[in-house]
């Protein structure tokens, strides 16, 4: 039997209202007969009309919710997509794993959390070098080792606040984080070069945060001048020593030179610097005044100002040899007739011991006293750029010899500041200097072993590690290379995929003014000045490549060691690396 809910059940609200707005609408339409009677098959007129009006509203409720489906059904795979270039797209690592299952998608989800991986280690090595080389280093740090005493091991750590270990150690441990880092980045790119189609931005390239927070990967080396093993240089005014400089060009000069100052200061005598008519013309590129100023004494004099003093009375008293083979003083007959041509009388060669230029013994301050000193008035000493006398005296920054400036040869005033001009013009604060060798180098090199002579390509790789340490802009490159080897460089010197600019100095542009100063002074076009200019320029650089083996480089890190210019990134050209390929002997 049916129930009428309508009338005797329990309603809702709604069930009540729906009952007041349909009985108005059927009133009208109500039989006359007695409203309880029914019949098997007749149904209540309101009961009916309810259910008609409730059938209507469910349709048009089924009509709206089938619309809210078909919305929700549409909109849902679009909402996937939009996700998926959004967020998928930039993140493959959540993709790749909930929706790409095939072996190369598995792969490639590998090597990109291999990459995810590889930048969390890279930011940790950042910031342990940051904090604990940024800030520590500079207070003191202590390397420390605790013994346990439990079980007589030993465990050691680093105690980074109480170190107190030699600075070397701490750059040498800078050094090795840096190179992690620089490993970690090399990883990345190799894994990197493979999604190079996709976008994977969030890894970054790994540019500008290898400095990150400020750290100094090529500080200054402190030369801690304060501990220098002096002597002093107190000549007699009327003994003299003359420099006698032969091997070699203008570095291997200026190396001698430097050695037959030291001999002046041990043997108590005025350096004599050479007449320009038997060797360069120092006037032209050192400033001599500088050495007498940095003394506060006489203690060198050109060789018009010795002969202005002794006047007609030119002689060599004493003309001692340092090296006896292969022949006396290494000093030929055509040296001995520009000497002679200088008005000097000229005595016969000696040498007080044997000494080959090949194989220079280690000689002590006091075989020098022993050996040269005489209280003849005028001697001369030569060749001594090959003598091996207290080297590390001697090579020490600013020199042997107690003086109040940072070095004694040192460029004249004038390429100084044509040089300061010249950077501010062209490089700016930070740049690398590189003094690339070529001419004559191949066969230098090989006849050393290990060979000194590194391929361009090589080269290229070794300086860009250099120059991406260093974290500068540019480089200034001084070579004697042809053009076809320095733009191969050029195009091979790539970091972060930005090409470092090489420059060089250009050819002399009257609407230029860095190199006027020159020009005024009729010292442009001087070879030997531009040999002086470009060691200048290098040892102003922040970071410094040379060449092993060259007088040249070896003439612009002394000038580093002096000026404190000197980093902890200066090296040889792929210091510590051997060629990668070298070409037979003829």
């Amino acid at each position: 039997m049916m129930k009428d809910v309508g009338r005797d059940g329990p309603s809702s609200d709604d069930e009540e209202e729906d009952r007041r707005n349909l009985i108005p609408q059927n009133e009208t339409g109500k039989p006359s007969s007695n409203s309880q009677s029914f019949s098997a098959f007749n149904v209540d007129d309101d009961y009916a009309s309810s259910v008609r009006r409730r059938f209507k509203c469910g349709l048009h409720s089924l009509k709206l919710n089938k619309k809210r489906y078909l919305l929700v059904a549409i909109l849902i795979p679009l909402l996937i997509v939009l996700l998926y270039f959004s967020v998928g797209s930039q993140n493959h690592t959540v993709w790749d794993v909930k929706l790409i299952r095939s072996p190369s998608d598995r792969m490639r989800e590998s090597e990109l959390r291999a990459l995810y991986l590889l930048k969390q280690q890279q930011l940790g090595l950042i910031s342990l070098l940051n904090r604990t080389l940024g800030t520590s280093l500079a207070s003191g740090l202590n390397l420390t080792v605790n013994s346990s005493t439990s079980d007589n091991s030993t465990s050691g750590y680093l105690n980074l606040n109480e170190m107190l270990a030699e600075k070397s150690v701490f750059e040498e441990l800078k050094a090795r984080i840096y190179q992690g880092i620089l490993l970690n980045k090399e990883i990345q790119r190799v894994l990197l070069s493979a999604h190079k189609s996709g976008n994977v931005s969030e890894l970054g390239d790994g540019s500008g945060d290898l400095l990150g927070g400020g750290t100094d990967m090529c500080s200054k080396v402190d030369q801690m001048k304060s501990e220098r093993r002096t002597i002093e240089w107190n000549p007699r005014s009327d003994r003299y020593l003359l420099t006698i400089c032969l091997s070699g060009q203008m570095s291997n000069h200026l190396i001698c030179l430097e050695k037959h100052m030291f001999f002046a200061a041990l043997l108590g005598r005025v350096l004599v610097i050479p007449s320009h008519k038997v060797d360069y013309e120092f006037s032209r590129v050192l400033d001599i005044d500088h050495i007498n100023k940095c003394l506060g004494r006489k203690v060198v004099v050109t060789f018009e100002e010795f002969s202005e003093a002794k006047k007609k009375d030119l002689r060599i008293d004493k003309f001692i040899c340092y090296f006896s083979k292969p022949q006396n003083c290494y000093v030929d007959e055509d040296h001995v007739k520009k000497l002679k041509s200088l008005g000097l009388s000229v005595p016969k060669l000696e040498s007080p011991w044997v000494e080959d230029v090949k194989k220079p013994k280690k000689r002590t301050v006091e075989d020098v006293k022993t050996k040269f000193t005489t209280d003849d008035e005028v001697i001369a000493i030569g060749d001594v750029f090959f003598a091996d006398v207290e080297k590390e005296w001697v090579m020490q920054p600013g020199g042997p010899i107690a003086h109040s400036c940072k070095t004694l040869i040192e460029p004249s005033r004038l390429i100084i500041l044509t040089a300061q001009r010249f950077v501010q013009t062209f490089l700016g604060k930070d740049f690398v200097a590189l003094h690339f060798r070529r001419h004559g180098w191949l066969k230098f090199c090989n006849a050393k072993n290990p060979s000194c002579f590194f391929s361009v390509p090589q080269s290229a790789n070794c300086i860009t590690r250099v120059v991406e340490r260093a974290n500068t802009p540019v480089i200034y490159l001084s070579t004697d290379a042809a053009d076809s080897e320095t733009e191969l460089l050029q195009s091979l010197v790539v970091v972060d995929g930005r090409h470092i600019p090489l420059v060089q100095r250009p050819v002399r542009n009257s609407a230029e003014k860095w190199d006027a100063l020159l020009y005024r002074h009729g010292l442009d076009g001087d070879s030997q000045v531009e040999a002086m200019l470009d060691k200048t320029i290098c040892a102003m650089s922040s970071v410094f490549i040379g060449s092993s083996g060259s007088t040249f480089t070896e003439d612009i890190l002394r000038l580093r060691r002096g000026w404190e210019t000197a980093s902890v990134c200066d090296e040889y050209i792929c210091q510590g690396e051997l060629p990668s390929f070298i070409a037979e002997d003829e």
